[in-house]
């Protein structure tokens, strides 16, 4: 890659999981919150040299690419100023619930990541790191070539932005494959054979979704090859959009 700093906005577990994985793979990661960069010093120190804290902005111009962690409902919140030119991945995915919901979205007019890109107008958003768990992020990686590597979709509208991400991908340790613009981008969101669960295998049956997330969040990491992220892209079915609470 020539680019060797990554920029994350929103220091949740998805941020955080690609922060850590990117500092171990040897970049530089700039990170930044809602709360202020004071808050992350801790982090910073324990992720080591390589990482600074900074505002959203800041890390928005600092980082090419720039990882977008952030709630969907807050995605009108980020910084579309210092994100324009940039390539954006966006990790988000649709919680439909009481305070927040979108008639587009639920009505499969558009995906969540083109809601994105909609706000996001001068950058470029690609859809990645939306459907594997920090935990399992953290422990399936490999070096290129590996036979048990495993592979990760993605989505998007600019196929250089499509050729940046799978470089980073590629240098984190993992395979990429292009389900196509992201309009398709659904194939691998909540509620499609992609998500999550090809990473974790069968959970226990009779989960909520809180359930189901918590469990997702600590089981082991199952390798998953390029060849069945396509078959299961392929089989997906659209349905109801996002997480239903």
């Amino acid at each position: 890659m020539s680019t060797t700093t990554l920029g994350v906005i929103g220091t949740g577990m998805v941020g955080l999981g690609a922060a850590r994985r990117a500092v171990d793979a040897g970049l530089n990661v700039v990170l930044s919150n809602s709360r202020g960069p004071e808050t992350l010093a801790g982090l910073v120190s324990e992720l080591g040299e390589r990482a600074r804290a900074a505002t959203p902005a800041e890390a928005a111009r600092a980082g090419n690419p720039v990882i977008a962690s952030v709630p969907l409902a807050a995605y009108e919140r980020l910084p579309r100023a210092e994100l324009s030119g940039k390539t954006v991945i966006d990790p988000m995915n649709y919680a439909p619930h009481s305070e927040f919901g979108v008639p587009e979205l639920d009505s499969d007019e558009l995906t969540s990541s083109q809601l994105v890109q909609r706000h996001l107008a001068d950058a470029q958003v690609v859809k990645a790191l939306h459907n594997i768990g920090p935990k399992q992020l953290l422990e399936l990686f490999r070096p290129a070539g590996a036979p048990d590597r495993t592979a990760l979709p993605l989505s998007g509208d600019d196929p250089d932005a499509m050729k940046e991400v799978a470089d980073l991908l590629n240098v984190l340790g993992f395979d990429a494959v292009d389900l196509g613009p992201l309009a398709e981008s659904w194939r691998s969101e909540p509620n499609t054979p992609l998500y999550a669960i090809p990473y974790v295998g069968q959970p226990p049956s009779g989960l909520t979704i809180m359930e189901f997330v918590a469990w997702v969040q600590q089981a082991p990491g199952v390798p998953v090859p390029v060849a069945r992220i396509k078959e299961l892209a392929a089989a997906a079915v659209r349905g109801p959009a996002g997480f239903r609470m």
